[in-house]
C-alpha cells in the first residue's frame, strides 16, 4: 500500500500534467501568451481546499486579458491574473515580496 506522501505526489503530478496540457492548448491559440502556475499548487504545499492560481502573460494587456478569459473559459484556473509582459517583468523584479515570491515559485505551464 502506497504511503500518504506517495499518493499526494501522484495526485500533484497528475494535476500538473492536466494543467500543462490544457495550458498548452489555450496558449497555442493566443500568440505570444504564457501561462504560469503560482501559489500552493506551484510550491507543492497544496491541500484539498487549495485553488489553482494562474498568471496569463502576453505582449500587451489586451492580449493578456484575452488569454486570462480563455483560461477561465477552459476552467483551468480558479484565479487568473492577466499581466502584460512588461508589467510582469517589473513586478517580479520589484520590491514587493508578494510578487517576488510569485516570480521565484511560479511554474510555466504552456511549455514542456
Amino acid at each position: 500500500m502506497p504511503s500518504l506522501a506517495a499518493i499526494r505526489e501522484q495526485r500533484h503530478s497528475a494535476r500538473l500534467t492536466a494543467l500543462r496540457v490544457g495550458a498548452a492548448e489555450v496558449a497555442a491559440s493566443q500568440p505570444g501568451g504564457e501561462v504560469w502556475l503560482f501559489g500552493s499548487m506551484a510550491r507543492g504545499n497544496w491541500d484539498g481546499c487549495s485553488d489553482v492560481d494562474l498568471l496569463a502573460i502576453a505582449p500587451s494587456q489586451q492580449q493578456a486579458d484575452a488569454l486570462a478569459d480563455a483560461l477561465l473559459d477552459a476552467r483551468l484556473g480558479d484565479d487568473v491574473l492577466a499581466l502584460s509582459q512588461e508589467r510582469w517583468q517589473q513586478l517580479k523584479g520589484g520590491d514587493d515580496p508578494y510578487w517576488r515570491a510569485i516570480g521565484r515559485d511560479a511554474l510555466r505551464l504552456d511549455q514542456p
